[in-house]
């Protein structure tokens, strides 16, 4: 710059000063002069590497006073003599040629050495005569500079899509907006906002839709389907906001939000509700939900029991649904006790309809929380009027019957009724022999004895060729209900006297008229299929067999579920003989449980070398913890937030004979039931708790140990006393150990389990849930027990990227977790995404092949080492 001062007047010839009118020139320099002092711009004036004049803003500016002008140079307002030769360069080419020079971003220096920035405009006084001088206006543009940088940053690190648009055409977009449609940076920009719509009908709906709101003065929101570059569909949360409703052409800035796979996340559980609620609705019992005496709501049944309109129940007292007082009294005292002990309530109550008729109905209420008595309950009620009804008449033909009998005793005489008398009873206690032999007095169907004598009969017939149905051979299937020994142990034989009854009955109506349905014992039972030569039959009844057992049986108010193993063989392909065909029937079965339950195998010779592979395995593992032949591998569980290991998981290894390693599937089964299991855990446990133990000794920074217990581990009695043995013995701290029980053993044994649990908890050890999702817990259980941690089982893990449904559970478990208090592990990473999506929903720790297989000691101590 060449200095500020006010510029040159030419001085005119005395002939021309009086040809003007003094008083006008006076006037214009006067309000000049007001312009110039009153500015809110800083104005100045310069020559060649002089400033002759500037204005009261400039001073403020600058930090300079009107009577210093004289001591300042243009070089002192310039970062530096350099910076300052290239601003004259650059402005007198301009200046020279008679144009405006200007300049929107300078850097300048105030009096006190701080540097601000202006936009700056030059005019030369006399073009191409620098030293007739240049006036110079500055503007101090640093605030707008800031705010201008400080909404860059916004529009680039925002996660939500920016863009700014003009006459419905893209003028800016942040990056999330481009990485949200598929774009490049600044690929969109200049492009219509039609391609962000799937067809032109959906682009002129939302602009008749969005910009009269916009127009006046009024936030437009909306959800819409967008595409992407691609073509890919996306559900978009899109706001607007007018930059000047008056003005229309100053445009409009759009905020996008994704929620695509919130969409779907949403519609999902809105499918599972009306799902639920059709079930509900077409219920054959009414259903209704009760709090505080009141109705909540309740499905379409209970509605029609009560003759209620829909919705005519919803908030009523429930005092209204019986006939008087006293009876709701009654009612109510009997619920409030069972309640009051953490027990369902089952009774028969005479109910009254909106009519004012009366019928018997059978209530059974649930607490949703056993732990709080007056809290929200569940109640089933069926209509049992007919019932009763028939009950009340057979007791009444009953009773008549017997005053017959009577009478017509009475009138018998003598030595023939006594004669009578003795035939009959004779017969009748040689029938009940007969029968006894040849039937289970539980079930009421065929025995052992009974289908030995029908199965030789039936291959026999089948040998000669006269069966009595068609077809040239026959099938056995040998059948055992699963898990059936929980059900019987935790409830009772009573109920599992009733369930095996029920069971008999389903099977019976199953199979054809000529089958043959016994029972062998326990929860064994058989079929026998004559005139069935092809699988394909056979397979067909085992489907029915499945079904009819897949309905839950209501028996003394629980609703139990129960599933059969079945094994299939076939006379005479698999066998010659009675016993060789129950064998392998037998053989078939186990190898169904072992296919996974609830399901049929047709027996194959492999099963045979199944059989004998078992028998192998089991006589080798008797001597396996003497030989020393079994090891400990561990795989870490890693910290999601921080990738690091939290802790190691204990697995058992067998190598046989010091060369074959046998995998765990095979047996750790047969460690279960041969009770060999007990040993071989408390060796597990102590090797383990030693390993740690030798780890801390080498100065590595230990981590907790998570080992399995198996369900007979946990219910033998003294598992506690050995497991404070151990650590008493090897000093390591309960903290580092954690054990790990499944679903099913944890719900085995209520109170047994409970007490366990609680003991090991008071020895500070940490608790965890395995293969969580794959049991039947209850949600009242688990918040009983002192569990610490759950482990999502692997099989809701494998699918989590491509399966809405599995990451609607694994987001449930998570919610379930949160609310407990309770860290959650998943199991079987193996990918990137699945850990991206894991952390997301902020699952706390996981283990997997992707973080590491499981590794032998001495590769473990070298991870811990780092």
């Amino acid at each position: 710059m060449d200095g500020f001062s006010t510029p040159q007047v030419p001085t005119m010839p005395a002939s021309g000063l009086r040809a003007i009118d003094l008083g006008g020139l006076r006037r214009t320099v006067r309000e000049q002069r007001a312009i110039f002092e009153h500015a809110p711009v800083g104005i100045a004036v310069t020559q060649p590497d002089q400033i002759r004049s500037f204005n009261p803003r400039l001073g403020e500016m600058f930090g300079y006073a009107q009577h210093e002008v004289g001591t300042i140079s243009p070089q002192d307002v310039c970062l530096s003599p350099e910076a300052y030769q290239s601003l004259i360069g650059e402005a007198f080419a301009v200046l020279a040629r008679g144009d405006m020079f200007e300049k929107s971003e300078q850097q300048f220096r105030r009096r006190d050495g701080s540097v601000f920035w202006a936009r700056l405009r030059g005019c030369a006084v006399e073009p191409g005569n620098r030293s007739a001088g240049t006036i110079w206006i500055v503007e101090d543009v640093t605030e707008a500079r800031q705010a201008a940088s400080e909404m860059q940053a916004i529009m680039t690190n925002a996660s939500i899509g920016v863009m700014f648009t003009r006459n419905r055409v893209i003028r800016r977009a942040n990056p999330a907006f481009c990485t949200m449609f598929g774009y490049a940076s600044d690929e969109p920009l200049g492009v219509s906002t039609r391609v962000l719509y799937p067809d032109e009908d959906a682009y002129r709906a939302l602009g008749a839709e969005a910009y009269p709101q916009l127009a006046d003065g009024r936030p437009f929101r909306t959800e819409r389907t967008l595409v992407r570059k691609d073509g890919a569909p996306a559900w978009v949360l899109m706001i607007g906001y007018q930059v000047n409703p008056l003005d229309p052409d100053k445009g409009t800035i759009w905020m996008l939000e994704d929620r695509t796979r919130e969409k779907g996340d949403e519609q999902s559980l809105r499918e599972a509700l009306m799902e639920n609620r059709a079930i509900l609705d077409n219920a054959v019992l009414g259903i209704a939900v009760v709090e505080n005496g009141r109705t909540l709501h309740c499905n379409r049944k209970m509605e029609e029991l009560f003759g209620a309109p829909p919705g005519g129940m919803d908030g009523n007292p429930v005092r209204a649904l019986y006939p008087d007082q006293t009876s709701w009294m009654a009612a109510r005292g009997m619920s409030e006790t069972r309640f009051a002990v953490g027990q369902a309530h089952m009774a028969e109550h005479e109910l009254l309809r909106r009519d004012g008729t009366r019928f018997w109905a059978r209530l059974s209420g649930r607490l949703f929380d056993a732990a709080h008595a007056r809290g929200r309950s569940v109640w089933l009620v069926d209509d049992v009027t007919a019932q009763r009804e028939a009950a009340d008449a057979v007791r009444r033909a009953r009773d008549e019957l017997e005053v017959r009998v009577a009478e017509r005793t009475a009138e018998l005489a003598g030595a023939n009724a006594l004669l009578q008398e003795e035939i009959n009873e004779r017969r009748q206690a040689e029938a009940r022999v007969h029968h006894m032999a040849y039937h289970d007095s539980l079930t009421g169907l065929p025995n052992r004895a009974m289908l030995a004598d029908r199965l030789d009969a039936a291959m026999r017939s089948v040998a000669s060729g006269d069966e009595p149905h068609q077809g040239t051979g026959l099938a056995l299937m040998f059948l055992d209900l699963d898990r059936f020994k929980t059900i019987n142990d935790s409830l009772g034989h009573l109920v599992g006297d009733q369930l095996l009854r029920e069971v008999a009955r389903r099977l019976v109506r199953s199979v054809r008229p000529g089958d043959l349905v016994a029972r062998l014992g326990g929860d064994e039972f058989v079929v026998l299929l004559p005139g069935v030569d092809v699988a394909g039959a056979a397979a067909a009844i085992g489907d029915t067999i499945i079904a009819a057992l897949a309905s839950p049986c209501a028996i003394e108010g629980h609703s139990l579920h129960i599933s059969p193993s079945i094994g299939i063989c076939l006379y005479p392909q698999d066998g010659g003989d009675v016993d060789t065909l129950m064998r392998h029937a037998d053989a078939a079965m186990y190898q169904a449980k072992a296919a996974g339950r609830n399901n049929y195998q047709f027996f194959t010779e492999l099963m045979n070398q199944a059989a004998a592979r078992h028998f192998d395995l089991e006589s080798s593992l008797r001597g396996a913890l003497a030989r020393g032949e079994f090891e400990l591998h561990y795989q870490p569980i890693m910290c999601i937030a921080t990738r690091r290991v939290h802790a190691l998981e204990v697995l058992l290894r067998w190598r046989r004979g010091g060369s074959e390693l046998v995998g765990p599937d095979e047996f750790i089964p047969i460690l279960e039931e041969s009770g060999m299991i007990m040993a071989v855990g408390e060796w597990v446990i102590r090797t383990a708790c030693v390993q740690n133990q030798l780890w801390r000794s080498e100065g590595l920074d230990v981590v907790p140990l998570a080992i399995n217990l198996s369900a007979r581990q946990f219910t033998h009695h003294g598992l506690v006393d050995s497991i404070r043995a151990i650590v008493h013995e090897t000093g390591i701290d309960a903290a580092l150990v954690e054990f790990e029980i499944t679903e099913t053993a944890l719900m085995q044994h209520g109170g047994q389990t409970l007490e366990t649990l609680r003991q090991m908890n008071a020895m500070g050890m940490c608790l965890s849930i395995d293969d969580f999702g794959t049991g039947y817990s209850s949600l009242a259980y688990l918040k009983r027990f002192p569990v610490r941690k759950i482990k999502i089982d692997r099989a809701f893990v494998r699918e989590l990227e491509g399966s809405a449904e599995d990451r609607a559970i694994v987001a449930a478990v998570m919610a379930l977790a949160n609310s407990l208090q309770l860290a959650v592990v998943a199991e079987g990473v193996e990918t990137e995404g699945q850990y991206a999506l894991l952390r997301s929903f902020g699952c706390g720790f996981a283990q997997g092949y992707l973080f590491a297989r499981p590794l032998p000691a001495a590769q473990i101590g070298r991870l811990l080492a780092g």
